[in-house]
């Protein structure tokens, strides 16, 4: 496979301005990958800091609701800062701290990567800048208030839809103004060549640790890995280490929002084509002249108009499938999950919890499900009471 693509896919469509850096950070990256003292730097990280390795939890009552296939949660919900955010971030700051940068910068969009690039930033002395899309810094304002908390600076982006794909682009903007001594710690496994394989790598430890860990307590691989995905990294992170193990199915939910036949949805395999953008080639929700379409969901985090090449890749062979969940399934599955297992997710893992309450009925008890809880869903509250038309104040 060609460096930097996946089948057609992945690339390094990008400004001039930028392109000596990614040279730079791909030759630096692949140095450090191999360096012992990075590895054991980042493990210690893991495991002292950010609480790894994370629960495999056999949810032995929606197990027995449901029938059918044995349910097993991968907690990431549980790291420090509350998902799995904080495994890329770990890794890419302690890069760029290597590489000599002393500031990082980032875009959000449902917070949880701003807030976990703020606490390596705090942890490790850096200056942090994050650009958040102004709708979702209305919808996240707790989300907002910590990042400042931890020392980093947020700013509201208002192009666009501001959402996601605008706090996106002003970062790549910024950074293009300032690589000398700013790292852009991008949050998933999306833009130009080397940030997919980088991203896919450092979040590749959940599926690692899942394998070891459904191995020792079942002796045998699941028969489905199941995550939500946006851009995609908490799922090409459980994915991965699974993808050689072709009788385990590899499952993404994206978010069909009020539905994958309206035009508010961000259902990208469902709804998406073949284009370019962000500095990469791979299917994107756009119209016939190939500008970006808006796009929609209840979950800040998933509402990406596009997917990362590597995803891209995988549909296409038909390694994984990729379905559609509307919001109120998702929100459906948020309740469930928090009244039968006690576990309060977010409501983009919910999208992945509501696959699961579909498939298991129909699959053997001897069938192992893993879904991937990515985050917890104390920023999502809210917004839930909200759209369940109950009156709270945050």
């Amino acid at each position: 496979m060609e460096t930097g693509r996946f089948g057609e896919f992945g690339g390094q469509y990008i400004t001039e301005t930028l392109m000596n850096e990614l040279i730079r950070l791909e030759k630096e990256y692949e140095f450090y990958k191999n360096d012992e003292e990075f590895n054991k730097e980042l493990t210690t990280l893991f495991n002292e800091y950010a609480g790894r390795p994370s629960l495999l939890y056999y949810a032995e009552k929606m197990t027995k609701d449901l029938g059918g296939a044995k349910v097993y949660l991968k907690r990431e919900d549980l790291n420090h800062t509350g998902s799995h955010k904080i495994n890329n971030v770990l890794g890419q700051a302690l890069l760029a701290k290597k590489m000599g940068k002393t500031r990082v910068i980032a875009e959000t969009g449902a917070g949880q990567h701003g807030v976990a690039t703020a606490t390596a930033a705090a942890l490790l002395g850096m200056e942090c800048d994050v650009y958040m899309g102004k709708e979702d810094t209305e919808r996240q304002a707790l989300n907002v208030y910590r990042m400042e908390l931890l020392g980093a600076r947020v700013h509201p982006v208002t192009s666009g839809t501001m959402t996601l794909k605008d706090a996106v682009n002003e970062t790549m903007r910024e950074w293009a103004t300032r690589v000398s001594d700013t790292h852009y710690v991008l949050g998933s496994v999306m833009g130009p060549h080397p940030f997919p394989m980088i991203v896919r790598d450092f979040q590749s430890v959940i599926g690692k640790e899942a394998k070891a860990q459904i191995l020792e307590k079942e002796g045998k691989l699941p028969k489905a890995v199941i995550a939500c995905v946006g851009g995609g990294s908490n799922a090409m992170g459980i994915f991965h280490e699974f993808i050689p193990d072709e009788d385990v199915a590899l499952i993404g939910c994206e978010a069909a929002g009020r539905g994958v036949d309206t035009p508010q949805n961000a259902a990208t395999i469902a709804n998406g084509s073949k284009g370019i953008f962000h500095g990469m080639k791979s299917y994107f929700c756009q119209d016939d002249m190939g500008q970006i379409a808006p796009v929609y969901s209840i979950s800040a985090g998933l509402d990406y108009p596009g997917i990362g090449p590597e995803h891209a890749y995988l549909h296409d062979t038909g390694r994984a499938t990729y379905v559609p969940v509307t919001d109120d399934e998702a929100v459906e599955a948020f309740e469930y999950i928090a009244r039968t297992e006690g576990i309060i997710c977010a409501i983009e893992s919910a999208h992945a919890i509501s696959h699961a309450i579909k498939i298991a009925p129909t699959m053997s008890p001897e069938d192992i499900i893993i879904v991937n809880i990515s985050g917890r869903g104390d920023k999502d509250v809210a917004a839930i009471a909200r759209y369940r038309g109950i009156d709270i104040h945050e």
